[in-house]
Protein backbone atom coordinates (compact mmCIF):
# COMPACT_ATOMS: atom_id res chain seq x y z
CA UNK A 1 0.00 0.00 0.00
CA UNK A 2 1.32 3.63 -0.95
CA UNK A 3 0.02 6.34 -0.09
CA UNK A 4 1.30 10.22 -0.02
CA UNK A 5 1.87 12.46 3.02
CA UNK A 6 -0.99 14.65 1.84
CA UNK A 7 -3.42 11.77 2.14
CA UNK A 8 -1.99 10.08 5.22
CA UNK A 9 -3.51 7.77 7.62
CA UNK A 10 -4.88 8.61 10.48
CA UNK A 11 -2.28 6.99 12.45
CA UNK A 12 1.16 4.73 12.30
CA UNK A 13 -0.21 0.80 11.64
CA UNK A 14 2.00 -0.66 13.95
CA UNK A 15 3.64 -2.99 11.16
CA UNK A 16 5.08 0.04 9.77
CA UNK A 17 6.79 1.07 13.34
CA UNK A 18 7.99 -2.17 14.01
CA UNK A 19 10.00 -2.60 10.46
CA UNK A 20 11.22 1.18 10.98
CA UNK A 21 12.11 0.79 13.95
CA UNK A 22 14.54 -2.53 12.76
CA UNK A 23 15.70 -0.81 9.71
CA UNK A 24 17.39 2.24 11.80
CA UNK A 25 18.50 -0.12 14.90
CA UNK A 26 20.15 -2.14 11.45
CA UNK A 27 21.53 1.13 10.26
CA UNK A 28 22.80 2.58 12.99
CA UNK A 29 24.42 -0.74 14.01
CA UNK A 30 27.11 -0.04 11.64
CA UNK A 31 28.16 3.11 12.78
CA UNK A 32 30.22 2.07 16.02
CA UNK A 33 30.84 -1.98 14.76
CA UNK A 34 34.52 -0.98 13.97
CA UNK A 35 35.78 0.94 16.47
CA UNK A 36 36.19 -1.50 18.98
CA UNK A 37 38.46 -3.69 17.24
CA UNK A 38 40.52 -0.92 15.78
CA UNK A 39 43.78 -2.24 17.41
CA UNK A 40 42.75 -6.07 15.94
CA UNK A 41 42.51 -4.34 12.82
CA UNK A 42 45.85 -2.00 13.01
CA UNK A 43 48.09 -5.44 14.04
CA UNK A 44 46.38 -7.28 10.98
CA UNK A 45 46.65 -4.81 8.33
CA UNK A 46 49.25 -2.48 9.59
CA UNK A 47 47.41 0.56 8.96
CA UNK A 48 49.21 4.23 10.47
CA UNK A 49 46.97 6.03 12.70
CA UNK A 50 45.54 8.25 9.37
CA UNK A 51 44.35 5.31 8.04
CA UNK A 52 42.50 3.95 10.86
CA UNK A 53 40.05 7.18 11.03
CA UNK A 54 39.03 6.43 7.63
CA UNK A 55 37.98 3.17 8.70
CA UNK A 56 34.86 4.79 11.13
CA UNK A 57 34.49 7.93 8.37
CA UNK A 58 33.82 5.31 5.47
CA UNK A 59 31.09 4.28 6.79
CA UNK A 60 29.15 7.54 7.64
CA UNK A 61 30.70 9.60 4.58
CA UNK A 62 28.36 8.65 2.07
CA UNK A 63 25.15 9.02 4.38
CA UNK A 64 26.06 12.52 5.56
CA UNK A 65 26.95 12.68 1.83
CA UNK A 66 23.73 11.20 0.52
CA UNK A 67 21.11 11.36 2.41
CA UNK A 68 19.27 14.67 1.57
CA UNK A 69 19.03 13.39 -2.01
CA UNK A 70 18.09 9.67 -0.54
CA UNK A 71 15.26 11.85 1.28
CA UNK A 72 14.68 13.30 -2.45
CA UNK A 73 14.13 9.72 -3.90
CA UNK A 74 12.26 8.30 -0.80
CA UNK A 75 9.46 11.46 -1.76
CA UNK A 76 9.92 10.57 -4.84
CA UNK A 77 9.43 6.54 -5.45
CA UNK A 78 8.21 6.19 -2.04
CA UNK A 79 10.34 5.37 1.21
CA UNK A 80 9.96 1.44 1.55
CA UNK A 81 11.88 1.00 -1.57
CA UNK A 82 14.94 3.34 0.08
CA UNK A 83 14.58 0.97 2.97
CA UNK A 84 14.85 -2.37 1.31
CA UNK A 85 18.10 -1.07 -0.88
CA UNK A 86 19.34 0.05 1.95
CA UNK A 87 18.78 -3.28 3.81
CA UNK A 88 20.62 -5.00 0.73
CA UNK A 89 23.51 -2.14 0.39
CA UNK A 90 24.51 -2.71 4.19
CA UNK A 91 25.06 -6.59 3.31
CA UNK A 92 26.83 -6.20 0.55
CA UNK A 93 29.12 -4.16 1.91
CA UNK A 94 29.71 -5.97 5.03
CA UNK A 95 30.14 -9.44 3.26
CA UNK A 96 33.38 -6.68 1.19
CA UNK A 97 34.39 -5.87 4.80
CA UNK A 98 34.57 -9.33 5.86
CA UNK A 99 36.32 -10.94 3.42
CA UNK A 100 39.00 -7.46 3.39
CA UNK A 101 42.31 -8.36 2.90
CA UNK A 102 43.64 -4.85 2.85
CA UNK A 103 43.26 -1.65 4.11
CA UNK A 104 41.77 -0.27 0.53
CA UNK A 105 39.21 -3.38 0.80
CA UNK A 106 38.01 -2.86 4.20
CA UNK A 107 37.36 0.73 3.48
CA UNK A 108 35.69 0.20 0.00
CA UNK A 109 33.03 -2.03 2.27
CA UNK A 110 32.36 0.10 4.67
CA UNK A 111 31.22 2.80 2.15
CA UNK A 112 29.18 0.80 0.51
CA UNK A 113 27.14 -0.17 3.77
CA UNK A 114 27.33 3.57 4.38
CA UNK A 115 25.77 3.98 1.38
CA UNK A 116 22.62 1.57 2.47
CA UNK A 117 22.71 3.32 5.95
CA UNK A 118 22.17 6.81 3.91
CA UNK A 119 19.35 5.27 2.38
CA UNK A 120 17.90 4.03 6.04
CA UNK A 121 18.49 6.88 8.04
CA UNK A 122 15.95 9.59 6.59
CA UNK A 123 13.75 6.83 4.96
CA UNK A 124 12.80 5.36 7.91
CA UNK A 125 12.01 8.69 10.07
CA UNK A 126 10.04 10.15 7.08
CA UNK A 127 7.68 6.77 7.65
CA UNK A 128 7.44 7.42 10.87
CA UNK A 129 6.62 11.34 11.11
CA UNK A 130 4.39 11.07 7.57
CA UNK A 131 2.41 8.61 9.58
CA UNK A 132 1.72 10.29 13.03
CA UNK A 133 0.43 13.92 12.16
CA UNK A 134 -0.84 13.76 15.95
CA UNK A 135 1.30 15.49 18.33
CA UNK A 136 1.09 12.74 21.18
CA UNK A 137 1.20 9.86 18.67
CA UNK A 138 4.56 11.04 17.35
CA UNK A 139 5.79 11.76 20.74
CA UNK A 140 5.30 7.91 21.14
CA UNK A 141 6.47 6.88 18.25
CA UNK A 142 9.87 9.21 17.79
CA UNK A 143 10.73 7.73 21.19
CA UNK A 144 10.85 4.16 20.05
CA UNK A 145 12.91 5.26 17.35
CA UNK A 146 15.01 6.52 18.83
CA UNK A 147 15.01 3.49 21.44
CA UNK A 148 15.86 1.17 18.68
CA UNK A 149 18.94 3.58 17.56
CA UNK A 150 20.30 2.94 20.95
CA UNK A 151 19.67 -0.88 21.02
CA UNK A 152 21.57 -0.69 17.82
CA UNK A 153 24.22 1.10 19.43
CA UNK A 154 24.32 -1.49 22.32
CA UNK A 155 24.65 -4.35 20.41
CA UNK A 156 27.39 -3.15 18.19
CA UNK A 157 30.17 -3.45 20.22
CA UNK A 158 28.93 -6.78 21.83
CA UNK A 159 28.83 -8.29 18.62
CA UNK A 160 32.81 -6.86 17.32
CA UNK A 161 33.91 -7.59 20.72
CA UNK A 162 32.80 -11.01 21.52
CA UNK A 163 33.69 -12.06 17.69
CA UNK A 164 37.52 -10.53 17.81
CA UNK A 165 37.83 -12.37 20.98
CA UNK A 166 36.88 -15.81 19.68
CA UNK A 167 37.62 -15.35 16.26
CA UNK A 168 39.07 -13.00 13.20
CA UNK A 169 37.89 -9.53 13.66
CA UNK A 170 36.36 -10.04 9.88
CA UNK A 171 33.61 -11.74 11.33
CA UNK A 172 31.78 -9.14 13.33
CA UNK A 173 30.29 -8.11 10.12
CA UNK A 174 28.84 -11.34 8.94
CA UNK A 175 26.00 -10.96 11.53
CA UNK A 176 25.01 -7.20 10.30
CA UNK A 177 25.28 -8.87 6.78
CA UNK A 178 22.40 -11.21 7.54
CA UNK A 179 20.64 -7.99 9.72
CA UNK A 180 20.68 -6.30 5.92
CA UNK A 181 18.98 -9.17 4.33
CA UNK A 182 16.45 -9.48 7.38
CA UNK A 183 15.77 -5.56 7.07
CA UNK A 184 14.92 -5.71 3.43
CA UNK A 185 12.48 -8.85 3.62
CA UNK A 186 10.39 -7.09 6.64
CA UNK A 187 10.27 -3.61 4.77
CA UNK A 188 8.83 -4.82 1.50
CA UNK A 189 6.47 -7.17 3.79
CA UNK A 190 5.01 -4.68 6.65
CA UNK A 191 5.75 -0.91 5.40
CA UNK A 192 2.97 0.98 4.71
CA UNK A 193 4.63 3.12 1.85
CA UNK A 194 4.84 6.73 1.71
CA UNK A 195 6.20 9.30 -0.45
CA UNK A 196 5.52 13.17 -1.61
CA UNK A 197 6.79 13.76 -5.08
CA UNK A 198 5.38 16.84 -5.94
CA UNK A 199 7.89 19.68 -6.03
CA UNK A 200 10.55 17.67 -5.54
CA UNK A 201 13.58 16.04 -7.87
CA UNK A 202 17.42 15.39 -7.89
CA UNK A 203 19.62 18.08 -7.54
CA UNK A 204 22.75 17.56 -8.95
CA UNK A 205 24.56 20.79 -8.74
CA UNK A 206 23.91 20.30 -4.81
CA UNK A 207 24.79 17.04 -4.25
CA UNK A 208 27.62 17.43 -6.29
CA UNK A 209 28.70 20.27 -4.02
CA UNK A 210 28.08 19.12 -0.84
CA UNK A 211 29.59 15.76 -1.38
CA UNK A 212 32.64 17.68 -2.40
CA UNK A 213 33.02 20.33 0.66
CA UNK A 214 32.06 17.05 3.21
CA UNK A 215 35.21 15.21 1.20
CA UNK A 216 37.41 17.57 1.47
CA UNK A 217 36.81 18.65 4.91
CA UNK A 218 37.23 15.18 6.33
CA UNK A 219 40.74 14.96 4.06
CA UNK A 220 42.13 17.90 5.60
CA UNK A 221 41.11 16.83 8.99
CA UNK A 222 42.42 12.91 9.30
CA UNK A 223 45.46 13.81 6.29
CA UNK A 224 46.49 16.99 8.61
CA UNK A 225 47.13 15.43 11.70
CA UNK A 226 49.94 13.40 9.89
CA UNK A 227 51.22 15.43 7.31
CA UNK A 228 50.50 18.72 9.45
CA UNK A 229 48.18 21.20 8.89
CA UNK A 230 50.36 23.78 7.49
CA UNK A 231 51.02 21.79 4.33
CA UNK A 232 49.77 22.74 1.02
CA UNK A 233 47.83 20.28 -0.02
CA UNK A 234 46.12 20.24 3.20
CA UNK A 235 45.36 24.08 2.67
CA UNK A 236 44.03 23.56 -0.32
CA UNK A 237 41.62 21.01 0.64
CA UNK A 238 40.41 23.06 3.46
CA UNK A 239 40.02 25.82 1.16
CA UNK A 240 38.35 23.47 -1.48
CA UNK A 241 36.15 22.57 1.31
CA UNK A 242 34.68 26.03 1.84
CA UNK A 243 34.46 26.72 -1.82
CA UNK A 244 32.34 24.12 -2.33
CA UNK A 245 30.39 25.10 0.88
CA UNK A 246 29.56 28.31 -0.36
CA UNK A 247 28.59 26.97 -3.87
CA UNK A 248 25.98 24.11 -2.13
CA UNK A 249 24.15 27.52 -0.68
CA UNK A 250 24.18 28.96 -3.84
CA UNK A 251 23.08 25.95 -5.34
CA UNK A 252 20.34 25.63 -3.34
CA UNK A 253 19.04 29.01 -3.17
CA UNK A 254 18.84 29.09 -7.08
CA UNK A 255 17.82 25.45 -7.55
CA UNK A 256 13.76 24.80 -8.85
CA UNK A 257 14.05 21.89 -6.57
CA UNK A 258 16.86 22.00 -4.21
CA UNK A 259 17.50 19.01 -2.06
CA UNK A 260 17.69 21.48 0.96
CA UNK A 261 15.39 24.29 1.29
CA UNK A 262 17.63 27.30 3.41
CA UNK A 263 14.20 28.48 4.32
CA UNK A 264 14.14 25.69 6.65
CA UNK A 265 16.96 27.49 8.84
CA UNK A 266 14.82 30.77 9.37
CA UNK A 267 12.88 28.51 11.99
CA UNK A 268 15.18 29.32 15.00
CA UNK A 269 13.97 25.55 16.45
CA UNK A 270 15.37 23.89 13.84
CA UNK A 271 18.29 26.09 12.89
CA UNK A 272 19.58 25.54 16.96
CA UNK A 273 18.51 21.85 16.62
CA UNK A 274 21.03 21.63 13.64
CA UNK A 275 23.76 23.24 15.16
CA UNK A 276 22.58 20.76 18.10
CA UNK A 277 22.82 18.01 16.45
CA UNK A 278 26.32 18.38 15.02
CA UNK A 279 27.72 19.20 18.12
CA UNK A 280 26.23 16.32 20.16
CA UNK A 281 26.83 13.11 18.17
CA UNK A 282 30.75 15.02 17.16
CA UNK A 283 31.22 14.94 21.49
CA UNK A 284 29.37 11.53 21.77
CA UNK A 285 30.86 9.98 18.62
CA UNK A 286 34.28 11.19 19.09
CA UNK A 287 34.02 9.95 22.86
CA UNK A 288 33.03 6.65 22.21
CA UNK A 289 36.13 6.33 18.86
CA UNK A 290 38.72 7.72 21.91
CA UNK A 291 37.87 5.71 24.54
CA UNK A 292 37.70 2.24 22.35
CA UNK A 293 41.14 3.03 21.59
CA UNK A 294 42.41 4.03 24.92
CA UNK A 295 40.52 0.38 26.67
CA UNK A 296 41.89 -1.98 24.12
CA UNK A 297 45.46 -0.20 22.97
CA UNK A 298 46.53 1.74 26.21
CA UNK A 299 44.96 -0.67 29.15
CA UNK A 300 44.95 -3.88 26.44
CA UNK A 301 41.66 -4.64 27.76
CA UNK A 302 40.58 -7.96 25.63
CA UNK A 303 37.64 -6.65 22.69
CA UNK A 304 34.91 -8.31 24.24
CA UNK A 305 35.83 -6.06 27.95
CA UNK A 306 36.82 -2.88 26.30
CA UNK A 307 33.32 -3.55 24.12
CA UNK A 308 30.89 -3.87 27.67
CA UNK A 309 31.17 -0.13 28.70
CA UNK A 310 29.90 1.43 25.27
CA UNK A 311 27.29 -1.26 25.80
CA UNK A 312 25.96 -0.54 28.54
CA UNK A 313 25.95 3.09 28.10
CA UNK A 314 23.56 2.31 25.06
CA UNK A 315 21.50 -0.34 27.60
CA UNK A 316 20.75 2.90 30.54
CA UNK A 317 17.88 4.50 27.33
CA UNK A 318 16.20 1.05 27.24
CA UNK A 319 15.68 1.34 30.88
CA UNK A 320 14.38 4.89 30.21
CA UNK A 321 11.51 3.60 27.30
CA UNK A 322 8.79 3.66 29.35
CA UNK A 323 9.33 7.27 30.55
CA UNK A 324 10.10 9.35 27.29
CA UNK A 325 6.98 9.75 25.91
CA UNK A 326 5.68 11.40 28.64
CA UNK A 327 8.74 13.54 28.53
CA UNK A 328 8.46 14.53 25.77
CA UNK A 329 5.03 15.79 26.36
CA UNK A 330 5.05 17.00 29.26
CA UNK A 331 8.80 18.78 29.86
CA UNK A 332 9.87 21.40 27.70
CA UNK A 333 12.22 20.61 25.06
CA UNK A 334 14.88 23.02 25.89
CA UNK A 335 14.98 21.38 29.42
CA UNK A 336 15.31 18.22 28.11
CA UNK A 337 17.86 19.38 25.75
CA UNK A 338 20.44 21.34 27.90
CA UNK A 339 20.03 18.79 30.74
CA UNK A 340 21.12 15.70 28.09
CA UNK A 341 23.90 17.56 26.76
CA UNK A 342 24.89 18.34 30.53
CA UNK A 343 24.78 15.21 31.17
CA UNK A 344 27.11 14.17 27.73
CA UNK A 345 30.00 17.18 28.69
CA UNK A 346 29.87 15.26 32.71
CA UNK A 347 30.25 12.15 31.48
CA UNK A 348 32.28 12.39 28.51
CA UNK A 349 34.74 14.77 31.07
CA UNK A 350 34.44 12.05 33.95
CA UNK A 351 35.52 9.30 31.65
CA UNK A 352 39.01 11.28 30.51
CA UNK A 353 39.59 11.68 33.93
CA UNK A 354 39.33 8.24 35.22
CA UNK A 355 43.09 7.05 36.41
CA UNK A 356 44.61 3.96 34.62
CA UNK A 357 43.56 1.21 37.62
CA UNK A 358 40.00 2.02 36.78
CA UNK A 359 38.81 0.22 33.84
CA UNK A 360 35.97 -2.21 35.48
CA UNK A 361 32.56 -1.61 34.76
CA UNK A 362 32.22 -0.65 38.72
CA UNK A 363 34.39 2.23 37.82
CA UNK A 364 32.99 3.34 35.07
CA UNK A 365 29.26 3.32 36.21
CA UNK A 366 29.13 6.93 37.10
CA UNK A 367 29.92 8.12 33.51
CA UNK A 368 27.94 5.39 32.25
CA UNK A 369 24.68 6.40 33.67
CA UNK A 370 25.57 10.55 32.19
CA UNK A 371 26.12 9.08 28.60
CA UNK A 372 23.37 6.91 28.95
CA UNK A 373 20.74 8.95 30.17
CA UNK A 374 22.43 12.02 28.41
CA UNK A 375 22.23 10.59 24.82
CA UNK A 376 19.06 9.53 24.84
CA UNK A 377 17.52 12.13 26.50
CA UNK A 378 18.94 14.63 24.19
CA UNK A 379 18.66 12.14 21.41
CA UNK A 380 14.67 12.00 21.57
CA UNK A 381 14.32 15.83 22.75
CA UNK A 382 16.41 16.71 19.33
CA UNK A 383 14.54 15.14 17.24
CA UNK A 384 10.91 15.79 18.28
CA UNK A 385 12.51 19.60 18.00
CA UNK A 386 14.09 19.38 14.57
CA UNK A 387 11.46 17.79 13.11
CA UNK A 388 8.04 19.22 14.92
CA UNK A 389 9.66 22.77 14.01
CA UNK A 390 9.08 22.25 10.44
CA UNK A 391 5.78 21.91 9.23
CA UNK A 392 3.75 18.13 8.97
CA UNK A 393 3.73 18.52 5.06
CA UNK A 394 7.93 18.72 5.00
CA UNK A 395 8.38 15.60 6.56
CA UNK A 396 10.55 14.13 4.09
CA UNK A 397 13.08 17.03 3.92
CA UNK A 398 13.63 17.50 7.67
CA UNK A 399 13.75 14.42 8.41
CA UNK A 400 16.82 14.24 5.82
CA UNK A 401 18.37 17.38 7.20
CA UNK A 402 18.07 16.36 10.78
CA UNK A 403 19.92 12.90 9.65
CA UNK A 404 22.60 14.95 7.38
CA UNK A 405 23.67 16.81 10.50
CA UNK A 406 23.80 13.90 12.54
CA UNK A 407 25.53 12.20 10.37
CA UNK A 408 27.90 14.95 9.61
CA UNK A 409 28.91 15.18 13.35
CA UNK A 410 29.41 11.49 13.98
CA UNK A 411 31.93 11.48 10.94
CA UNK A 412 33.95 14.55 12.51
CA UNK A 413 33.86 13.15 15.74
CA UNK A 414 36.16 10.24 15.00
CA UNK A 415 38.04 12.19 12.49
CA UNK A 416 39.02 15.78 14.89
CA UNK A 417 38.98 13.17 17.99
CA UNK A 418 41.33 10.82 16.69
CA UNK A 419 43.40 13.14 14.53
CA UNK A 420 44.03 15.71 17.33
CA UNK A 421 44.61 12.30 19.47
CA UNK A 422 47.01 10.24 17.48
CA UNK A 423 48.36 13.29 16.38
CA UNK A 424 49.20 14.48 19.90
CA UNK A 425 50.01 10.93 20.87
CA UNK A 426 53.01 10.63 18.21
CA UNK A 427 54.43 13.69 18.82
CA UNK A 428 54.87 13.10 22.58
CA UNK A 429 55.80 9.58 22.28
CA UNK A 430 58.83 11.45 19.72
CA UNK A 431 59.63 13.85 22.88
CA UNK A 432 59.60 11.07 25.31
CA UNK A 433 61.70 8.69 23.17
CA UNK A 434 64.10 11.57 22.54
CA UNK A 435 64.94 11.80 26.12
CA UNK A 436 64.28 8.06 27.01
CA UNK A 437 68.28 7.46 26.13
CA UNK A 438 68.11 4.78 24.06
CA UNK A 439 71.15 3.10 22.27
CA UNK A 440 70.86 5.37 18.85
CA UNK A 441 70.03 2.10 16.82
CA UNK A 442 67.27 0.95 19.14
CA UNK A 443 65.83 4.87 18.66
CA UNK A 444 65.74 4.33 15.28
CA UNK A 445 63.91 1.13 15.52
CA UNK A 446 61.28 2.88 17.79
CA UNK A 447 61.13 5.88 15.67
CA UNK A 448 60.16 4.39 12.39
CA UNK A 449 57.51 2.41 13.87
CA UNK A 450 56.29 5.68 15.33
CA UNK A 451 56.81 7.51 11.83
CA UNK A 452 54.83 4.53 10.32
CA UNK A 453 52.17 3.75 12.38
CA UNK A 454 51.79 6.44 14.95
CA UNK A 455 51.99 5.92 18.73
CA UNK A 456 48.88 2.92 18.31
CA UNK A 457 51.09 1.10 15.98
CA UNK A 458 54.23 1.50 18.77
CA UNK A 459 51.63 0.41 21.15
CA UNK A 460 50.95 -2.56 19.48
CA UNK A 461 54.31 -3.50 18.25
CA UNK A 462 56.41 -6.46 18.39
CA UNK A 463 59.47 -4.92 18.98
CA UNK A 464 61.92 -7.85 21.22
CA UNK A 465 63.43 -6.90 24.25
CA UNK A 466 63.04 -3.43 22.97
CA UNK A 467 59.67 -3.60 23.81
CA UNK A 468 59.98 -3.16 27.58
CA UNK A 469 60.89 0.40 26.87
CA UNK A 470 59.15 1.81 24.08
CA UNK A 471 55.82 0.39 24.58
CA UNK A 472 54.80 1.66 28.09
CA UNK A 473 55.92 4.92 26.69
CA UNK A 474 53.83 4.65 23.49
CA UNK A 475 51.22 3.96 25.87
CA UNK A 476 51.52 7.10 28.33
CA UNK A 477 51.48 9.23 25.05
CA UNK A 478 48.53 7.53 23.75
CA UNK A 479 46.37 7.95 26.57
CA UNK A 480 47.95 11.86 27.23
CA UNK A 481 46.60 12.19 23.21
CA UNK A 482 43.35 10.46 23.77
CA UNK A 483 42.32 12.22 26.82
CA UNK A 484 43.20 15.47 24.97
CA UNK A 485 40.21 14.44 22.33
CA UNK A 486 37.41 13.50 24.77
CA UNK A 487 38.07 16.88 26.81
CA UNK A 488 37.14 18.32 23.02
CA UNK A 489 33.93 15.91 22.86
CA UNK A 490 33.05 16.92 26.19
CA UNK A 491 33.58 20.43 25.42
CA UNK A 492 31.49 20.23 22.04
CA UNK A 493 28.79 19.04 24.33
CA UNK A 494 28.90 21.82 26.39
CA UNK A 495 28.54 24.33 23.73
CA UNK A 496 25.41 22.69 22.30
CA UNK A 497 23.46 23.01 25.63
CA UNK A 498 24.75 26.68 25.54
CA UNK A 499 22.91 26.99 22.22
CA UNK A 500 19.86 25.18 23.85
CA UNK A 501 19.88 27.56 26.54
CA UNK A 502 19.78 30.84 23.87
CA UNK A 503 18.25 29.99 21.24
CA UNK A 504 15.23 27.24 22.31
CA UNK A 505 13.36 30.04 24.48
CA UNK A 506 10.63 30.07 22.22
CA UNK A 507 9.14 26.42 21.76
CA UNK A 508 6.50 24.83 22.22
CA UNK A 509 6.58 22.44 25.14
CA UNK A 510 5.00 19.42 23.51
CA UNK A 511 6.77 19.15 19.96
CA UNK A 512 9.22 21.93 19.40
CA UNK A 513 7.42 24.28 17.79
CA UNK A 514 7.50 27.66 17.64
CA UNK A 515 5.04 29.49 20.19
CA UNK A 516 3.25 32.38 19.12
CA UNK A 517 5.06 35.32 18.75
CA UNK A 518 8.44 32.81 18.05
CA UNK A 519 9.78 33.88 14.51
CA UNK A 520 7.77 32.04 11.46
CA UNK A 521 9.45 30.31 8.45
CA UNK A 522 9.85 33.49 6.24
CA UNK A 523 7.56 31.55 3.36
CA UNK A 524 5.36 28.06 3.06
CA UNK A 525 7.70 25.61 2.18
CA UNK A 526 6.54 22.71 -1.19
CA UNK A 527 5.51 19.15 0.38
CA UNK A 528 8.79 16.80 0.53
Amino acid sequence: MTHSDAARPASLDRNTLIAACLAICVAQIGIPLASPIIGEIQRDLGASAAALAWIPAAFILPTAILELNFGVLGDLFGRRRLLVVGGLLITAGCLVVASAGSLTQLIAGQAVAGLGAAAIFPSSLAVIVAGTPAAAARARALSYWAVSLAFGAMIAPLISGFTAEHTHWGWAFVPLAVFGVVTAAVSARWITDSRQPAGRGLDWPGQITVAVSLLALLYAVIEGAGDGYSEPHIVIAFVVALAAFLAFLVAERKSRAPMLRLELFRTPAFAAAAAIGLLALFGFIGTAYALSIKLESVYHLSPLRAALPFALIQAVPLLLTPLLPKLLQRVHPRTLLVGGLLSLAVGEGWMALLPGDATDLASMTGPILLLGAGFITMFSALTAVAVGAADIRHAGMASAVTSLVRETGQALGPAVVGAVALGTASGVLTDKLASSGLPAQALGVANAVNDDGGALAAANADLGELSRTVVPLAREALETGLDLGIYISSGASLVAAVIAVLALRHTDSAHGTPTKGATPAAEPLPHS
